[in-house]
C-alpha cells in the first residue's frame, strides 16, 4: 500500500512574501490638475505685480548679439554667458567679423559655456548664413530664424519677442517648463507640445512677458528641488503650493 503524504503549507515562505501593493499611482508624486481660465488669468495679473517690467537677462546690445547669446545658453546659465560675450563681441562684433572667424580660436573662448566645439561651430556657421542669406542681418520671421545653425523654436522666440517685439510663440525653457505645470496651466513634458498648450492658455500679448516672468520665477523663487512657496505672490493660486 502506497501512502500519500498530505499537503503542507509552507507558512514561512508566505510570510516571507510582500503583500502586493495594489495598483496605481499612490506611490508616485502627484500631478497637479490643470485649473480654469479664470484661475490662469488670476497668476497672470499676480505674475505681472511680482514681475513688472521683465527682461531677457541675457547681455546684448543687438540682435545679433541677443542671437549668439541665446545660441550660447543651451545647457548653461546666463550668467556664464554674460561673462563670456564680452570677449567673443569685442573679438568678432558683428556677423561679418564673426563668419570670417576661425572655429578653433572662436572655441577657446566659449569654452565655459560647455559643448563648446558644437556651439562655436554653429555660431560660425549661423553669422555665415546671415551674411550670404540675409546681408548680414538677423531676419524677423520665425521660418527664416530656424534655418539658422544651433537655432530652435526657443532661440527662435526669444529672439523675435526680445528683439523685435514680435510674439510667434512662448519661449519654453526648463523654468518654464517646469514651473507651468506647477501652476497647472499645462501639463506637458516636452518643450514643443508645452508651448502649443500655453499658446492656447495665454492671451498672444502676454506670451513676451509671461515667459521672461515666468523663467525669472523660477530663478528667483520656485526653485526646480525646493520651491520657496512661503513666499510666493503665487501660492494662493497654485495647485502645487505647500505653504505652513
Amino acid at each position: 500500500m502506497v501512502r500519500v503524504r498530505p499537503r503542507t503549507t509552507n507558512t514561512r515562505a508566505k510570510a516571507s512574501r510582500s503583500p502586493r501593493k495594489p495598483q496605481g499611482t499612490a506611490s508616485r508624486a502627484r500631478k497637479p490638475k490643470l485649473v480654469d481660465d479664470e484661475v490662469v488669468n488670476r497668476q497672470l495679473r499676480r505674475l505681472a505685480r511680482a514681475y513688472p517690467q521683465p527682461q531677457c537677462e541675457l547681455v546684448h546690445h543687438s540682435p545679433f548679439e541677443l542671437l549668439i547669446a541665446t545660441i550660447l545658453s543651451a545647457q548653461c546659465t546666463d550668467v556664464t554667458v554674460n561673462k563670456v560675450t564680452p570677449m567673443l563681441f569685442s573679438r568678432y562684433p558683428d556677423a561679418n567679423a564673426l563668419a570670417l572667424a576661425d572655429p578653433a580660436q572662436v572655441e577657446t573662448i566659449v569654452r565655459p559655456t560647455g559643448f563648446f566645439r558644437v556651439k562655436a561651430k554653429n555660431i560660425v556657421a549661423c553669422a555665415r548664413m546671415l551674411c550670404e542669406r540675409h546681408g548680414c542681418k538677423v531676419p524677423r520671421t520665425m521660418p527664416e530664424l530656424l534655418e539658422l545653425p544651433g537655432v530652435a523654436r526657443k532661440t527662435a522666440n526669444v529672439v523675435l519677442g526680445t528683439a523685435f517685439g514680435i510674439a510667434e510663440g512662448v519661449v519654453v525653457d526648463t523654468h518654464v517648463l517646469r514651473n507651468a505645470a506647477r501652476l497647472g496651466i499645462a501639463r506637458e513634458d516636452n518643450p514643443v507640445k508645452m508651448e502649443q498648450a500655453l499658446m492656447t492658455r495665454i492671451p498672444r500679448n502676454r506670451w513676451i512677458d509671461f515667459s521672461h516672468q515666468l523663467i525669472l520665477h523660477g530663478r528667483r523663487i520656485c526653485f526646480a528641488r525646493k520651491p520657496a512657496c512661503d513666499r510666493c505672490p503665487l501660492a494662493p493660486d497654485c495647485p502645487s503650493a505647500e505653504v505652513g
